[in-house]
């Protein structure tokens, strides 16, 4: 089976490369890569994404072709693909940080600033936190509720159908976590950071 992280210069992805590749070990070959075919002819693919939400959909739109072929390997052939912070966020319709852009529209919805209540909590929201677990969800299978995982953001994803919702975390207000709709999986926190029970969740995912 190929596990394919996408490298379109999204930040520094090393911590999610050497992630995927100790948990996969003999199950699965990690690849890393923004070769066209290679990506259609993965089994599953890791979306990361570090920085702005505009800067990671300026950085997609730059590589020619590379829009295209992850619609086509997540809306037509129905393959599974996780999206990490700002690759989660991505799924959006549309983002407002810097300024309003345009995103992949896989899961209807929009990305904003993180109320921080006049200053009362800081931004961007860092650091371990609790996560609450509101529906089974394939890749937080065997993780407890109220485990806690590791955030850097600034902004959140609001989905429109609350139904793909699967985990969320308190700052602030309830803000989205984890999503799942079909072959789509996305976690706003950074389990590449998380200890083992983010190796576990990207065990469940390479395990899909």
């Amino acid at each position: 089976m190929k596990v394919t992280i996408v490298d379109y210069s999204s930040g520094n992805i090393s911590s999610v490369i050497n992630s995927f590749k100790e948990v996969a070990q003999n199950k699965a070959t990690i690849e890393v890569t923004s070769d066209l075919n290679k990506l259609k002819s993965s089994d599953k693919i890791v979306l990361p994404g570090q920085g702005s939400f505009k800067s990671c959909v300026d950085a997609l739109n730059k590589l020619s072709g590379l829009n295209d072929t992850l619609n086509e390997f997540v809306i037509a052939n129905k393959k599974p693909l996780l999206g990490i912070c700002v690759g989660l966020q991505m799924f959006a319709d549309v983002g407002y940080e810097e300024t309003e852009t345009k995103g992949l529209g896989w899961i209807s919805g929009k990305v904003s600033k993180i109320d921080n209540q006049n200053g009362k909590f800081k931004l961007p929201h860092i650091g371990w936190n609790q996560i609450n677990i509101l529906k089974d969800s394939k890749i937080l299978n065997e993780v407890q509720n109220n485990s806690h995982m590791y955030f850097v953001h600034s902004y959140e994803f609001v989905p429109n159908d609350k139904n793909v919702i699967s985990a969320t975390t308190d700052y602030s207000s309830n803000i989205v976590c984890a999503v799942e709709k079909e072959n789509i999986f996305g976690t706003q926190f950074h389990p590449e950071k998380s200890d083992k029970i983010g190796l576990k969740i990207i065990q469940n995912f390479i395990n899909l």
